[in-house]
């Protein structure tokens, strides 16, 4: 969210800011200038639009409802725009009963990592009406490459969940082939030189052999937000009786890695 706000204010935008956690609010003012509220409700006050960035289901509960909630300071027309990775469900929840009080609710999860909010080219997947994403697509190319309106409320949710689904399964098998590789004593800044060339080719290949090889992994996206992530994922496979056998695979392997300590270990 830090470095998003701040694309946001060097757009143009008037940007009023709030994070739980006052020293980061008032890092950003350093840094950014803008302006900061003391709590979501007066961050909120005079928005046209509110963009969300939290950490579970729970945290959108909180900042959202009581007396210094968002939607105690809300007013009909206000449109929310919701980053977090969280449940279907909750976007879904939000969204019907927002739609009573003339405010619009969009679900729309990121993806692309620290890096991309830092460099602005994030991929963005929404959940909610058209009309609210016509009305907001602008200002989220502010930081976003990918911008896609994926369908109805809790859409966009359902669309990271299919990502973080296909990262687990690839990162494990790039694992798997460095590992190997390893093991076969061959030079693998070569044979990985060779394959990224060819249908073996991913992001993470790209983005990650380097570090991977280095056992370097102090940076990126935590452990400990892939399995919370993943976990949203299960939920919603029970639900709707999807099978996620390699997935449930790789997050046994994910709980190992915490358990040796690298919960904030990059997921590679």
């Amino acid at each position: 969210g830090y470095p998003m706000a701040g694309h946001l204010q060097k757009k143009g935008y008037n940007v009023t800011v709030f994070n739980r956690t006052d020293s980061k609010t008032q890092k950003w003012i350093k840094e950014h200038s803008g302006q900061m509220g003391k709590t979501p409700a007066e961050a909120c006050l005079n928005a046209q639009i509110v963009f969300m960035c939290v950490g579970r289901d729970k945290d959108i509960i909180e900042v959202m409802e009581g007396d210094s909630g968002i939607l105690s300071s809300a007013k009909e027309g206000l449109i929310i725009v919701d980053h977090t990775t969280a449940s279907a469900e909750i976007a879904r929840t939000y969204f019907e009963k927002l739609q009573k009080h003339n405010i619009s609710f969009l679900d729309a999860p990121i993806s692309g990592g620290q890096a991309g909010a830092e460099n602005g080219i994030l991929s963005i997947m929404l959940g909610g009406e058209r009309k609210d994403f016509d009305i907001v697509k602008p200002v989220l190319q502010s930081y976003g490459k990918a911008i896609e309106l994926i369908g109805s409320s809790g859409s966009g949710q359902i669309a990271k969940m299919i990502n973080q689904i296909c990262i687990a399964g690839l990162v494990q098998g790039l694992s798997e082939g460095m590992a190997f590789g390893k093991k076969a004593n061959v030079d693998m800044e070569k044979v990985l030189s060779v394959i990224s060339k060819g249908a073996a080719q991913s992001w993470q290949m790209e983005n990650r052999y380097r570090t991977m090889l280095d056992g370097k992994f102090d940076y990126g996206f935590a452990v400990d937000w892939m399995r919370k992530d993943l976990s949203i994922c299960f939920n919603e496979a029970s639900k709707n009786g999807a099978m996620l056998p390699v997935t449930k695979i790789v997050d046994k392997y994910y709980e190992e890695v915490q358990k040796n300590g690298g919960n904030r270990f990059d997921t590679s």
